[in-house]
């Protein structure tokens, strides 16, 4: 009878331990899972979305992807006396252009440099036009474009000839993507003026094939009129693109 009440007293101390040892187990796994579910889904996903839809990349993918070149032409600086001082501000030019025909000149105005800059390029992006190419590497025809003092005129070159301007008209053939070309600046050297002198000469470049579509009319019609034999008429037709 003595050994029976030992051991009954002494088996509830044993098993306490063992029933206590579970509930201590699963206050930690709670708490584990309220951090986890705090940390992970609620706070973690919420900042990981803001910081993706502020960033730059988000908006640079709405442009279709495509790798721009980006020129920055001239940067003047301009002071306004205040009273206490001086205020300075920036004025910047850039040229964009995708390699391809396709190119834009903005301008952009703010208090430092980076953002004036970071204007320009927003303003030359909506303002790309397409110019028709021979062969991917000059202009179809000459041309002449005027704008203030400014009077330029560009010329389709050979292939080997290279980039044959300076100044701003560089920054522009070179974000156009046309390697062969010589230029002529008269009258003015505003990078301002030159730019849009060069870009009125741009917009009057026109291809044969959209001359034969306004006209009705192929395009061996009217690369036979400028002479050649028919072999070369035919080649140079193919050629065509756009």
């Amino acid at each position: 009878m003595a050994d029976e009440q030992k051991t009954a007293e002494s088996t509830p101390a044993a098993a306490a331990p063992a029933e206590a040892a579970p509930a201590g187990d699963n206050k930690p796994q709670e708490r584990q899972g309220r951090g986890g579910n705090r940390g992970g889904n609620n706070r973690g996903g919420g900042r990981d979305n803001r910081g993706g839809g502020r960033g730059r990349g988000g908006r640079g993918n709405n442009d279709g992807g495509e790798e721009l070149i980006e020129k920055l032409v001239h940067i003047n600086r301009v002071s306004k006396t205040v009273k206490g001082g001086k205020r300075f501000g920036f004025a910047a030019l850039v040229v964009v252009g995708d390699g391809k025909g396709r190119a834009g000149f903005g301008k952009g105005k703010a208090r430092e440099v980076p953002e004036a800059i970071t204007k320009a390029t927003a303003a030359a992006k909506k303002s790309m036009v397409r110019v028709p190419l021979r062969e991917g590497r000059t202009l179809h025809h000459d041309g002449t474009g005027q704008f203030g003092a400014g009077n330029v005129t560009v010329r389709s070159a050979p292939a080997g000839t290279g980039i044959i301007a300076g100044g701003p008209m560089r920054a522009v053939f070179e974000s156009l993507g046309v390697s062969d070309v010589v230029t002529k600046s008269n009258g003015t050297a505003n990078p301002y003026n030159m730019i849009r002198a060069t870009f009125a000469a741009l917009a009057d470049q026109s291809s044969p094939k959209a001359v034969s579509q306004r006209r009705g009319k192929k395009v061996t019609d009217l690369l036979a009129r400028a002479g050649g034999s028919a072999a070369e008429v035919a080649a140079d037709a193919a050629a065509v693109t756009e």
